[in-house]
């Protein structure tokens, strides 16, 4: 065969040119080639040798600057310039395969194009990088020369009358417009950057995210190619597998996509409403559905076009695999000169079909995310910011929790992220669902109907199932948010647990919790398995009925191989709009009810800034100042009496001032605070004091403006602000800290000031603590850093407020968790030395009475009003009664205290320290074993060990998961799915023989009824394997999860008191929330979803093998890639689905400790400040989030285009196949069916297998737990050798007793001996870190003893059982612990008592008058941690708590650390008369409530000092004893 430009025929008329040389088509032909070859030529050396030497004139740190005009438009007309010219290839290939001669001007010059628009976008690309326009000219010359070149070929052919049926002509026309189009962008380039032509260019800046080396997220930013492959993304791909990919390898975010951007944008859109609607409510649903809109409405309009253009290009594939079937069918095996009949033409335009509606979805998905993304930014900033403004009552009232708000943080703000990313979906499902029923009806008429009724029908079905998912999802939430509480509250109190003998009430407690939420758990089972057999078995049941009705009814019809598998494929193609349906529906549902939510929220009442009212004394001279005074005597003299006006000009030397004030924290509410009529010196020290519960507190928040005032004002004297009043440094009750260092929670973001710092850390005797702490004062703290002690918290939170350099400091009780020596310390040093010598006013609210002599100022409260107020000797003078009250309670004189050596802190809390600093490794290790960080060490075997670690699967961890299923249902559920895929393969392979045979036959007797039995026989079976094996895994999932969290429980609840000092609190209840929520509902569906997808794609790639074993050749390149694909993108998935969780993490815990300390912030004014930090946390949140989507649309893309691959080998093999060997047309379509089926789920099956690797990660880490050793419980002496009522007496022999925390830390008590006879008052006392607590806990085993033992009633405590033992025990801890549920509760968990002992332990323990008042008494309820009482009144109640136990034993740890001293005296007096045949055991937190003890031990670093009667004690001169009484007056 000839081989000729012009080809080679007998008769040369290809080269005649009679009629003019243009007249001849080969020459045209031959002239459309020098454009492209000019283009080659000219730009192949400025390309290849090295046009880049001329550098930039703009330095910019990205190759990615597109900055032409026109340059998204170019690349479109390019990429459709390169398929025109394809199918010109294509269409002169096919016109010449007819002729015996190669006439090659038919496809050459459309080759050369080819090549040519190839070179001329890279060409470009490289010179918009480069920013060198002036290489442009080059393609001017060519868009110019080949438009004029093909517009001469088109107006030769409209010349020789060749028309529009002709596809030659048609293409031609189309090459020539865009050509043209191509060469009118070039000349836009010109006009508007005038780079040639012109005297001046235009000079352009590079934007500001391409000049930062920090924002490395360039999707915005790269070439269209780059956008739709996201090959910008290889190199991080790369990167992540090399090392871990942390916050400072992903960058910044570009600026157009940062949270403030996207606030201000929603903000505007915010406003814009408000504007239009000024008479309805601006916060309503409605508008806030506007507003939405109106700020990211545009982007999700381009992602559903991109959409109904992918579900559209959907379709192709079913077409062509009709045309491609009925071409090669019997009969058709030649190849057919029409363009479109020709099987391998169909095969390469399903080809192309496949790449643009895989690039197009992967673009609708990935806009539709980063306009989610950037609307979560916007509404979590929108809700940060009302949470600043919120009113202090709707917290503290319960009208707006924490809780709820981090719900709408974490849970609303995410539905609507999604309801955005799914909205798409619900203007492309009806276009996709009536063009696939349209076309069904096409290719099988009526019976198409009634299969696609079914699909219908059965939607709404599918619906219900969904809603009920849905509501079994809500009630398994409730539940096990029940369950945390309870786990949480029984991990918090585990210690009171231990020591009580509790573990087994609270195990039944939360075990009874678990069951209610496995009844739950099984119903969402239930339903995700009923959903999951639906989805596998509507398009089998409709495939079935169609074409047994096709086949029986419709004799006529045509049933040939490309029909029925053209309708597979398009009941496939049906089904999922349909299963998708009802979750776009639940979703929308989601966000309307999310979107309410928020609506209440943004309307729920602020704080009230009363500027108009406040009084603000300005700068200026004296006369002003003068004028400004007079002026508020005259609004006072109209409301007051006169003696108000004499009062007014003492406001000068007032710093704030309230005049007849109620205040509430409710509106409805009773006033908190009645008739307030106080001052606040300035400049001195102000002390309010008054019994516990009597609103101390609430009178600092009310000064603050965070309580409601009813009536009344507040003035602030201010001098150079224009704001109310200006920052005060304020430490809250309960100790508020930030998940940060020790250093930033004292600095608290002000400057630091080394010399500052040092003499804080020593006033508040931080040092030794900061010593203990792993990395020192740069140690994180708060609920993600190392737990302190609460004498700890709040030492650090009177730091922060004595570090400030503010006027006003209010101080609220902060000596409650500090023993005397640290309160007279800080006293001393910080309040009176470092702030009052400094002239600022301090407000300092207190118990500690011995203080009151220092006090500038004082009020005195009581039940919410002001008893009295002034100095100390107009108290003296006027309340006579009151101060002779409050000198008894004293018990010491204003005195300069003698400097003494404090130790600060007690082992036990540095060797807490220590432990929590070998758990937090630990917990490094627990969390990130697959990713271990490498030493400093060069060793590089080390290192590609380490990275071999990364990229492995957790086998082990998944072996674990299926053995806890057990040996029977393991078995069924590989079985199962097996089977299932073997019999789906079965019923296509049927469906095939079927097809073929009737077409095979072709005459009008074909016997349906043998093939539509089996058929239906076959897929019957398919549908019964559907349904069990959707039952078989969820089965699965609950005997596993049940068993897991039964093993974790029964560890835990039994775990030593030291596996809880040493490892965090979270991360124990991160075990129990987290990954059991995991291994409940997510690791089930994703097994599911990773056999389906896996076991789908080797049987299809199987059918394929077999139909055209050519294809396994071209398998094994495939193969590679896809090996290499995956094994890059699980590294990097991993690393990033981990960044965005803990990115997650600090967000959330800014909005909670936002929550929680927002007085604290608003006292100090750093509102801006917190801000600026939620900015920085949702950026990152925001960043770790794109870039985990960006990995993977990169997966996507690459799998479905691999997928495409698959599609066009497996056709032009079975296609050349079919024509050489005779292969039958039925297994052509099957192969071709399957073809497409691995390209739809290949992408899943990595996505999968990457998501199955991090949730693994739940039960590696399970398991780590489940290797803790229990205590030893078990005792050598039976319950039947042990008394009934021991210990009866309460003697207990001490002999030489050496106990410490753990074997490898030093002993905290050193041969220790003592004898305590029945009865006794025994009182223990010593400096801090003395060994008094351990000594205590050494009567509970809680310690390890190693040395002599404790005898309680004869009875070696080392013999008993630990439950008995700690049971007949009772013991008063420091740090008073309540649990929600009722009072009755809280005091007799095990139900032992009457009423009648509840009232009796509540009326010694001063607490009867109060439960009284509550309603319910005894059954009132304590919320969470007691929150509803103060600090003192949970002291107390855990005082009832031992009362009532009734033991003959009793242990008080410094248990009145929290109460007021008149408390505490009337306490001391019970014990010592209700308890006198008990022995108490005091250790004292002042020292003189044990001087009526009958023995006193004194201690001093785990020895006994003295030991003796304290009359005798008191009576040595160099007693140590004698010393403390003598300091604690």
């Amino acid at each position: 065969m000839a081989l000729a430009f012009c080809g080679d025929e007998g008769n040369s008329t290809a080269y005649n040119v009679d009629h003019g040389v243009l007249n001849n088509g080969c020459f045209v032909d031959a002239l459309n080639v020098v454009p492209h070859v000019f283009l080659l030529f000219i730009t192949f050396p400025i390309l290849f040798i090295g046009w880049g030497s001329q550098s930039s004139k703009v330095h910019i740190h990205h190759s990615t600057w597109l900055h032409f005009p026109g340059h998204n438009l170019r690349w479109i007309l390019t990429f459709i310039l390169l398929f025109v010219l394809v199918c010109e290839i294509a269409e002169g290939i096919v016109s010449d395969g007819v002729s015996e001669s190669r006439h090659l001007h038919l496809y050459m010059p459309a080759g050369m194009a080819f090549l040519a628009a190839i070179t001329s976008v890279v060409y470009y690309h490289n010179i918009e990088t480069s920013n060198f326009p002036k290489l442009l000219i080059a393609l001017l010359f060519y868009w110019t020369l080949a438009f004029i070149t093909k517009t001469i070929k088109f107006v030769k052919f409209c010349d020789n009358g060749v028309g529009f049926s002709q596809l030659r002509f048609c293409l031609t026309g189309l090459l020539v417009i865009l050509y043209g189009m191509l060469l009118a962008v070039e000349i836009n380039v010109i006009r508007v950057r005038r780079y040639v032509f012109f005297k001046t260019p235009k000079e352009v800046k590079p934007p500001e995210d391409l000049q930062d080396l920090g924002v490395r997220f360039l999707q915005p930013f790269v070439n269209l190619l780059s956008k739709g492959t996201y090959w910008w993304m290889n190199t991080f791909i790369k990167t992540a597998h090399k090392k871990p990919i942390d916050l400072k390898t992903i960058g910044k975010l570009p600026i157009a996509m940062r949270a403030l951007t996207n606030y201000i944008r929603l903000n505007e859109a915010f406003e814009a409403q408000k504007v239009c609607k000024a008479s309805s409510s601006p916060q309503g649903s409605r508008s806030i559905w506007r507003a939405l809109c109106c700020a990211f409405g545009r982007p999700l309009l381009l992602s559903s076009t991109f959409r109904i253009l992918a579900d559209l290009l959907g379709f192709a594939g079913p077409l062509c695999i009709s045309g491609i079937v009925h071409n090669v069918g019997k009969g058709n095996n030649t190849i057919r000169p029409q363009f479109l009949s020709n099987a391998y033409v169909l095969a390469v335009l399903l080809f192309f079909a496949l790449l643009l509606q895989r690039t197009f979805l992967q673009a609708s998905y990935y806009v539709a995310i980063e306009t989610g993304i950037n609307l979560r930014g916007a509404i979590q900033t929108k809700i940060y910011n009302k949470i600043m403004q919120l009113s202090t009552s709707n917290m503290s009232m319960g009208e707006m929790t924490a809780g709820q708000i981090c719900n709408l943080v974490a849970i609303d703000t995410n539905q609507l992220m999604w309801f955005f990313f799914l909205c798409p979906n619900l203007w492309a499902m009806p276009v996709q669902i009536i063009v696939g029923v349209l076309l069904l009806y096409y290719l099988l008429g009526i019976s198409a109907l009634i299969g696609a009724a079914v699909i219908i029908v059965l939607a709404p079905v599918q619906y219900f199932v969904a809603t009920k998912l849905s509501q079994a999802q809500r009630s398994t939430l409730e539940y096990s948010n029940e369950r945390l509480k309870k786990t949480n509250e029984m991990l918090r109190g585990i210690k009171l647990l231990k020591l009580y003998a509790w573990e087994h009430i609270f195990h039944s407690s939360v075990e009874e919790t678990r069951q209610k939420e496995m009844t739950s758990l099984k119903s969402f089972a239930l339903y995700t398995s009923i959903s999951i057999f639906m989805n596998a078995a509507i398009p089998i049941a409709a495939v079935l009925i169609t074409f047994v009705v096709h086949a029986h009814l419709t004799r006529k019809a045509d049933f040939s191989p490309s029909v029925a598998f053209a309708s597979i494929s398009l009941f496939h193609i049906l089904v999922s709009p349909l299963f998708l349906l009802s979750s776009v529906v639940r979703s929308t549902v989601k966000a309307l009810v999310s979107v309410q939510k928020l609506s209440e929220f943004l309307s729920s009442e602020e704080i009230g800034e009363e500027h108009d009212k406040s009084s603000e004394l300005r700068s200026g001279d004296n006369h002003s100042k003068y004028q400004a005074v007079v002026s508020n005597c005259l609004i006072c003299r109209k409301k007051k009496s006169a003696l108000k006006l004499v009062f007014c000009f003492l406001f000068l030397s007032t710093l704030a001032q309230i005049t007849n004030g109620f205040f509430t924290w409710t509106p409805e509410g009773p006033p908190a605070l009645s008739n307030i009529d106080i001052r606040i010196p300035q400049g001195q020290l102000t002390m309010i004091v008054g019994q516990v519960g009597c609103g101390k507190s609430s009178l600092l928040l009310a000064i603050l403006g965070e309580m409601q005032k009813i009536s009344g004002n507040i003035f602030w004297s201010r001098c150079t602000r224009k704001r109310k009043r200006g920052s005060v440094a304020y430490a809250s009750q309960k100790p508020w800290l930030l998940n940060a260092t020790v250093e930033e929670n004292i600095t608290f973001e002000s400057p630091f000031n080394k010399q500052r710092y040092k003499a804080v850390i020593d006033a508040c005797s931080l040092q030794p603590d900061i010593d203990i702490l792993p990395h020192g004062d740069q140690t994180q703290i708060g609920e993600r850093g190392i737990n302190l002690s609460g004498g700890q918290r709040q030492r650090i939170s009177v730091a922060r407020a004595l570090y400030q350099q503010t006027n006003v400091v209010f101080l609220d009780d902060p000596f409650s968790a500090l023993d005397i020596h640290l309160s007279d310390h800080l006293m001393q040093e910080g309040i009176l030395k470092m702030l009052r010598e400094d002239k600022r006013t301090i407000v300092l609210v207190t118990h500690k009475l011995q203080y009151l002599p220092h006090a500038d100022w004082i009020i005195a409260m009581k039940d919410g009003n002001i008893q009295r107020e002034g100095t100390l000797k107009d108290i003296q003078k006027s309340e006579t009664e009151l101060f002779e009250h409050w000198k008894t309670l004293m018990n010491r004189q204003d005195q300069e205290l003698e400097k003494t050596i404090i130790e600060s802190k007690t082992v036990l809390e540095r060797t807490n320290l220590r432990r929590t600093m070998y758990s937090r490794e630990a917990l490094l290790k627990d969390d990130e074993e697959d990713e271990e960080e490498v030493t400093e060490s060069d060793d590089e075997d080390n290192l590609s060990s380490v990275l071999h670690q990364r990229a492995k699967m957790p086998w082990s961890a998944c072996g674990k998961y299926l053995s806890a299923a057990g040996i029977l249902l393991l078995p069924l559920l590989v079985l199962s799915q097996l089977l299932k895929h073997t019999i789906m393969v079965a019923i296509d392979y049927c469906l095939a023989l079927w097809t073929s045979d009737k077409t095979d036959q072709n005459n009008k007797d074909f016997n349906h009824s043998r093939y539509s039995k089996v058929f239906s026989i076959l897929c019957c079976l398919g549908i019964v394997l559907c349904l069990v094996t959707s039952i078989a895994v969820e089965w699965t999932g609950l005997k596993v999860t049940k068993k897991l969290h039964s093993s974790l429980l029964n560890k835990i609840i039994l775990a030593p008191m030291r596996f809880f000092e040493t490892t965090p609190l979270g991360s124990i209840l991160n075990r129990f929330s987290a990954d059991c929520n995991t291994i409940d509902q997510h690791i089930p569906a994703t097994l599911e979803c990773l056999s389906r997808s896996t076991l789908l794609c080797v049987s299809a790639l199987a059918v394929i093998s077999y139909v055209t074993p050519m294809f396994l050749i071209a398998l094994v390149p495939l193969a590679i890639m896809c090996y290499f694909i995956q094994k890059y993108f699980r590294v990097a998935s991993r690393d990033l689905q981990q960044l965005d969780d803990s990115t997650q993490l600090p967000l959330l815990s800014h909005f909670s400790e936002t929550v929680e300390g927002l007085t604290t912030i608003r006292a100090f004014r750093y509102e801006a400040k917190f801000r600026q930090k939620l900015l920085e946390y949702t950026d990152s949140n925001n960043i770790a989030s794109l870039f985990l989507t960006a990995a993977n649309r990169w997966l996507e893309v690459r799998m479905e285009y691999i997928g495409a691959c698959v599609v066009l080998i497996a056709a032009v093999t079975s296609i050349t196949s079919c024509l050489y060997n005779e292969l039958s047309s039925g297994l052509v379509g099957l192969g071709l069916t399957y073809a497409l089926m691995v390209s739809n789920y290949l992408n899943w099956m990595v996505r999968n297998l990457a998501d199955m690797e991090i949730q693994l990660g739940a039960v590696k880490r399970i398991n780590g737990l489940l290797k803790t050793e229990a205590e030893n419980y078990e005792g050598l002496l039976s319950s039947s050798q042990i008394p009934q009522n021991w210990p009866d007496r309460g003697e207990i022999q001490i002999q030489n007793l050496s106990v410490r925390y753990d074997s490898n830390l030093k002993p905290v008590l050193k041969h220790v001996n003592a004898h305590i006879s029945p009865g006794q008052k025994i009182g223990i006392c010593g400096r801090t870190g003395s060994g008094k607590s351990s000594f205590s806990l050494a009567f509970f085993r809680m310690v390890d003893t190693f040395e002599g033992r404790i005898i309680i009633d004869g009875i070696d405590i080392a013999k008993l059982p630990l439950q008995t033992l700690r049971s007949r025990l009772s013991i008063i801890l420091q740090d008073p612990i309540l649990f929600s549920g009722t009072i009755r509760f809280n005091l007799d968990p095990e139900k032992k008592c009457t009423d009648s002992m509840l009232w009796e332990a509540l009326e010694i323990a001063q607490l009867k008058h109060v439960v009284k008042a509550l309603p319910g008494g005894l059954d009132a309820i304590v919320t969470e941690g007691g929150e509803n009482f103060s600090q003192g009144q949970r002291q107390l109640f855990c005082l009832a708590r031992a009362f009532v136990r009734k033991t003959s034993i009793f242990i008080m740890d410094e248990a009145t650390a929290s109460i007021d001293m008149a408390t505490e005296n009337i306490l001391q007096k019970v014990v010592m008369t209700a308890f006198a045949d008990r022995t108490v055991v005091t250790i004292a937190h002042r020292v003189h409530t044990i001087l009526n003890a009958d023995l006193v031990i004194v201690m001093k670093r785990g020895v006994i000092l003295e030991y003796d009667k304290p009359e005798v004690l008191l009576e040595q001169e160099d007693s140590v004893f004698a010393s403390f009484v003598q300091a604690d007056k």
